[in-house]
């Protein structure tokens, strides 16, 4: 005989409910609080809501055959930024979020028009992952469904909060965070266009001088700073001089735009074409050496400060960007400054078994790469950085630092540039390109006094 499953998921269905199997109420038997994360109502669920319920709904139901009182409640999550950056899409009449809705979520059109209300996606999306908890059967009561937005569950945070302070389990202080400039909030892997968590890396900004102004550089390799020989500039790129905290820097457009999310007080005074840059000299930030402007097509005004410091015995980009102004591949450049540029050696300052002593020379002419707008060159970077940095000791010529280990030296070199006060700290998204879902570029901002879990407290670990 053939068994109707669907039959079988019906008939016990309408018995726990039927006998209130799930509904809650005190009384003398042990207690259990089952609780997850609470969906977020702006799609239906997927495989992954699926697996996250069951195996509460399985612990719920562990419990119960073991005698206890299990009350398993369900929250909806309404507050944040995702639904109200689709609600503002809908109301822009977006085409392809409209599209979405009709074709991969059916959801009707007179339902759609109402989304123009962030209330009435999250009612919507509530409604239909409810309906789907239900016939899965999971053993929750129903009557303590709830909402984020009800006055009572924002009174039971509330309560949380100050419980958690008075027992010293919350900490205050400020921590970098994903930033929509639009809806003037944070933003999480759920709040972005394609779910993207917004990852950060933190350059450390060298500072060179040029007369009075200084001309920032950004690294994530500090130690680096020993095999400078030149820095780069895009003479396509117009920069800004920017007063920033009181002093005058050089950068881009771009950086100067991310560094007021960081809490750094920036006016900006004028323009300064690239092409005005090349050919000057600025100072070493630790000693007296001096190192030419030269230009680049590979610099960016999008990362660090738009500004890159030369390294070309361990930074193919570097060695080969050097090699074609030598050669003079490179287009639009005086002979005078290409004269000076060939006077320009590599200097090595890290030793890796498998590299010579020029690493950048061995892996360019291994890959057949010729020019510095050559694609090869991203491989060949990453296998000498990666290479060096598990591997390489640093050379007699970094001073205090020679034989120690790249692996272990960056926060020592970090911390002893920021003692002479010629360094800084940049923060910048990891990915290329994050948007929230109303559509707008996302950023890194620093957010001064926040309250934070205390999830590095030991003791509270061990309770």
């Amino acid at each position: 005989m053939e068994l109707n499953w669907n039959q079988i998921d019906e008939k016990w269905r309408s018995k726990w409910h039927d006998a209130k199997d799930f509904e809650t109420d005190p009384n003398d038997k042990p207690k259990k609080f089952i609780t997850v994360a609470y969906p977020y109502p702006n799609s239906p669920q997927h495989i992954g809501h699926g697996r996250t319920y069951t195996l509460a709904d399985v612990h719920s139901r562990y419990y119960r055959m073991k005698g206890f009182n299990v009350l398993f409640p369900m929250g909806f999550h309404y507050t944040g930024t995702p639904i109200l950056g689709m609600s503002k899409r809908v109301q822009a009449n977006d085409v392809e979020l409209i599209e979405a809705f009709k074709t991969l979520y059916n959801v009707p059109e007179e339902k759609i028009k109402e989304f123009v209300d962030p209330v009435k996606i999250a009612d919507y999306f509530h409604e239909e992952i409810k309906s789907g908890m239900i016939e899965m059967g999971y053993s929750i009561d129903w009557r303590r469904e709830f909402t984020t937005i009800i006055p009572a569950y924002q009174k039971f945070i509330e309560w949380q909060f100050r419980n958690l302070k008075e027992k010293n389990l919350i900490v205050q202080g400020n921590h970098p965070v994903g930033w929509c400039p639009n809806d003037q909030n944070p933003v999480s892997q759920h709040d972005t266009l394609g779910d993207v968590e917004p990852d950060f890396t933190e350059y450390i900004v060298i500072k060179f001088n040029m007369g009075d102004e200084i001309i920032p550089v950004a690294t994530l390799r500090p130690e680096t700073l020993f095999g400078v020989t030149n820095l780069w500039i895009n003479p396509e790129i117009v920069y800004k001089k920017v007063k920033v905290d009181g002093e005058i820097w050089i950068i881009s457009a771009e950086c100067a735009y991310k560094l007021e999310f960081l809490n750094k007080k920036i006016q900006i005074m004028e323009d300064i074409p690239g092409s005005e840059l090349i050919g000057n000299k600025v100072h070493s930030p630790t000693n007296e050496d001096e190192f030419l402007i030269l230009p680049a097509s590979f610099v960016t005004a999008t990362t660090g400060t738009g500004i890159v410091m030369s390294v070309p015995a361990h930074a193919p980009y570097d060695f080969q960007a050097l090699e074609d102004i030598k050669n003079g591949n490179q287009k639009n450049i005086e002979v005078s400054l290409r004269d000076e540029a060939v006077k320009i050696k590599p200097v090595s300052i890290i030793t890796t078994e498998g590299f010579g002593d020029i690493p950048s020379l061995d892996v360019i002419k291994r890959m057949g790469i010729t020019n510095q707008d050559d694609p090869k060159l991203e491989g060949a970077t990453k296998e000498i950085y990666s290479k060096e940095f598990y591997e390489g000791n640093l050379n007699s010529n970094t001073g205090e630092f020679a034989g120690k280990k790249i692996t272990f030296v960056k926060e020592e070199i970090k911390e002893w540039i920021s003692k002479t006060g010629k360094s800084d700290i940049m923060l910048e998204l990891t990915n290329e390109s994050v948007k929230c879902r109303c559509g707008t570029e996302c950023v890194v901002k620093l957010l001064n006094n926040q309250w934070f879990l205390d999830y590095a407290n030991k003791a509270w670990k061990e309770k």
